[in-house]
């Protein structure tokens, strides 16, 4: 199977969403976005209308609202309000963090409805329930991925890419044998290089969560092997 340059831009969710973020780097991230035909960006709520204006030309490139990032510890009525207002500013995807810190005390219930919740303020816009896996056994993967199909999330996403260590490729073979076809996987932490993003496509992500400099760094490395690369 052959990917180009194209076809992995497209599977980028081109973010920028450190705590020092300002409107320099949103600049930059609609202008490399553009430049490199990302499929998505992703960025912090108060910078919703900014990116909108930027990419107004520009409706292809879809934007990815954050909800209760990084830590998931919002109460659910909050991340309600936070999804609801991530729609009304005109996003088309929503990725939240789950109560991490619920699930790893067992009060998987909570979770559940946790997730429902934000899916249902949703109002059919596509959402990724984070389960920020490098913090998890695999018994809380698992019931993570359970709890997050079951709530009608749309994509399992790895992590907020915050927290040490990144996804890595054991992470993701433990993740696509718990949810198989059931849901799809965006990779998000620590991915650096394209042969890590090749390999993990090849065991099922089918998105990823990659900061500016790294996404620019890995289709810059499939441009230097003239542009497309066999998997």
């Amino acid at each position: 199977m052959i990917l180009t340059v194209n076809d992995i831009a497209q599977m980028f969710d081109l973010s920028c969403v450190r705590t020092n973020s300002d409107e320099k780097d949103i600049r930059a991230l609609a202008e490399n976005a553009g430049r490199y035909n990302c499929g998505h960006v992703s960025i912090m709520q108060c910078f919703i209308p900014d990116i909108k204006k930027l990419l107004s030309d520009r409706p292809d490139i879809k934007v990815v609202g954050n909800v209760s990032f990084p830590s998931g510890s919002d109460t659910t009525s909050v991340k309600v309000f936070q999804a609801v207002e991530l729609r009304y500013a005109g996003c088309d995807e929503i990725d939240m963090v789950i109560n991490v810190g619920k699930l790893r005390s067992g009060r998987y219930a909570e979770v559940e409805d946790d997730v429902k919740a934000v899916v249902e303020a949703a109002d059919r816009l596509p959402v990724k329930a984070i389960i920020e896996v490098s913090c998890l056994d695999r018994k809380e993967v698992e019931k993570a991925c359970e709890i997050s199909i079951k709530a009608g999330a749309a994509f399992i996403k790895t992590g907020t890419g915050w927290m040490p260590g990144g996804t890595t490729i054991e992470d993701i073979k433990l993740i696509k044998s718990i949810v198989g076809d059931r849901i799809r996987i965006k990779a998000s932490g620590g991915i650096r290089t394209l042969d890590t993003l090749l390999e993990m496509y090849s065991l099922g992500v089918t998105r990823f969560g990659v900061n500016m400099c790294s996404g620019i760094a890995i289709l810059d490395e499939c441009i230097a092997r003239g542009g497309e690369v066999t998997i």
